[in-house]
């Protein structure tokens, strides 16, 4: 038989449902407004740092374009691969297709990495001292978490930059060269690259390219092939880096003064860490 309640009780439990009811919508809404917040700011910081690497790169970009200096032109070459694939990505991502969030991140980092490379550029070519450049990055503390070899091979990199030591370009380049590969080797080993793609393109020693480990390496996010391309063509300019540097290791720290090799050291650290980030 079923219960009866009076009327009083039966108000009292429509009250409390009502005010149960009232409470989870306000809670909702609540929660609605924090998301809409929060991805609403995400999005103005990602805009703000978007346009200001935007105006990094025009400026560089003309500071660079009206310089008269031939040298180093194989240098001068990979910063037009780079420019090159930053343009194409640029158009596709500006262009109001939907990206994902992830894509949007790849494209934040590609867009700062172009903006450092032509900050160095600049300040080893034309002698422009960056009017702004990114903080020192704990990069041992990531490079540690790959291999302790890496992050020994690391320290001893920036230890040898040091304004007595007359062969401090030499040794810093040395070592950063090491890393760079030991570091595509371990996270991008070609048997995985393989598997990842066996129709990878291989090296005339049968190797997986640089480019095809760097492709395995983003592949957790979809991303157009001038992602790689970048990637591959940012690499390329940091070493090439090391041979502007090749003729000026002799003298105190080299022939380039010691604040320019602190500026490589910093576009170095850039770029590896440009490398740990696009792994996740």
């Amino acid at each position: 038989m079923a219960k009866k309640i009076s009327t009083s009780q039966l108000k009292s439990k429509l009250r409390k449902f009502e005010r149960d009811y009232n409470k989870a919508v306000s809670d909702y809404n609540r929660e609605v407004k924090k998301a809409v917040s929060n991805y609403n700011s995400a999005v103005r910081k990602y805009n703000t740092s978007v346009r200001h690497n935007q105006q990094i790169i025009k400026r560089e970009l003309n500071k660079l374009n009206t310089t008269k200096i031939t040298a180093h032109q194989e240098y001068r070459v990979t910063l037009t691969s780079m420019g090159n694939s930053y343009q194409s990505l640029s158009a596709r991502y500006q262009g109001g297709d939907a990206i994902l969030p992830e894509q949007e991140r790849y494209y934040e980092l590609i867009e700062q990495e172009h903006a450092n490379g032509l900050v160095t550029a600049n300040y080893l070519l034309n002698n422009e001292i960056p009017e702004e450049n990114t903080e020192d990055i704990a990069l041992g503390d990531k490079l540690f978490k790959v291999s302790d070899d890496l992050g020994n091979r690391w320290k001893g990199a920036v230890f040898a930059l040091n304004p007595n030591n007359p062969d401090a370009a030499r040794h810093f380049c040395t070592s950063a060269r090491e890393i760079f590969t030991e570091f595509i080797e371990k996270e991008a080993p070609d048997k995985e690259v393989f598997i990842f793609n066996p129709k990878a393109t291989k090296t005339d020693r049968g190797n997986a390219t640089r480019k095809e480990k760097i492709r395995y390496m983003m592949r957790n996010v979809p991303l157009d092939e001038e992602a790689a391309d970048f990637a591959d063509a940012d690499i390329a300019n940091i070493l090439e880096l090391f041979h502007v540097l090749s003729d000026g290791t002799h003298g105190e720290a080299g022939k380039y003064e010691f604040e320019k090799l602190l500026q490589v050291k910093k576009r170095v650290e850039q770029g590896i860490n440009f490398l740990c980030e696009i792994i996740g």
